[in-house]
């Protein structure tokens, strides 16, 4: 909902939770609990998708949904959520961009290729044999 969608709402069509926010907002300790819980939930989880982007995980939806917490209540992360969408929307017009698909398509086909065929090498050479599996072990001393 925009700022001018806002003021021309009726008071009762706004939900629950801005009521209950502006309760909130009117007491400085309870406002100020109120931001810092938000800034340690939303912290903690835009850390933990920023460690999931070199572990396994979601860690680009982790750092989406840390920023979406983080901007209910601060500015700068609204910045930065803004950004990331820009930036996200760019990407997903740069994937659907005939010429980028084709050369991804061809370059997966042959990696496919050559993989296979690579497979195919070792089972035609060893066998179904695995590498570990050694039946004389003299060979190594």
């Amino acid at each position: 909902m925009t700022i001018k969608q806002e003021k021309e709402a009726r008071p009762e069509a706004r939900g629950r939770h801005h009521r209950f926010r502006e309760r909130i907002r009117r007491n400085p300790l309870l406002n100020t609990a109120w931001r810092a819980g938000v800034f340690t939930i939303g912290s903690a989880v835009l850390i933990g998708g920023l460690i999931m982007m070199v572990t396994p995980g979601p860690g680009l939806v982790g750092i989406v949904v840390g920023l979406a917490i983080l901007s209910t209540e601060f500015a700068w992360a609204q910045r930065a959520l803004h950004r990331a969408k820009a930036a996200a929307d760019r990407a997903k017009e740069q994937a659907f961009d005939p010429r980028r698909r084709r050369r991804n398509l061809i370059l997966g086909t042959v990696t496919t290729i050559l993989v296979a065929a690579a497979a195919t090498a070792y089972l035609a050479i060893y066998g179904l044999k695995v590498p570990w599996h050694i039946e004389d072990p003299a060979f190594w001393t």
